[in-house]
């Protein structure tokens, strides 16, 4: 549930992020279509992202990297290298993997060590 005094568009990014939360980790997942029966990193976070309307067309982690305003965000930052992407959405993050009872879209409570990530937002958020 995304916090009360979260902007609309980053209630979008949690309301879309959880249509797909618990979805498989799938290769490739969200790249070809919005709706998958799986998504990888890039696609579960541009899922996200599109929900709130901040992106028009998904991802790849790499380009990631480039994508939006450099550093962290006050709502979103958006986490990537050429291998792997994932986001911190209201305090929680968002990633594929990171859980032991599997992989693919998740919330996660505790932080990943972002050593070796490029740190990204929306602009605004």
């Amino acid at each position: 549930m995304a916090p009360a005094d979260a902007p609309p568009a980053v209630q979008r990014v949690i309301a879309a992020a959880n249509k797909i939360r618990a979805k498989p980790y799938i290769w490739g997942g969200g790249h070809g279509r919005w709706w998958d029966r799986g998504y990888d990193c890039s696609g579960a976070v541009s899922y996200a992202l599109h929900g709130g309307e901040l992106i028009d067309s998904p991802l790849p982690s790499g380009s990631m990297e480039r994508w939006g305003s450099p550093g962290p965000g006050r709502w979103i930052t958006v986490y990537a290298n050429g291998g792997h992407a994932y986001a911190v959405i209201a305090g929680l993050r968002w990633d594929t993997s990171g859980n032991t009872t599997g992989t693919g879209p998740r919330w996660h409570a505790d932080m990943a060590n972002a050593s070796g990530f490029v740190a990204r937002h929306p602009p605004g958020y």
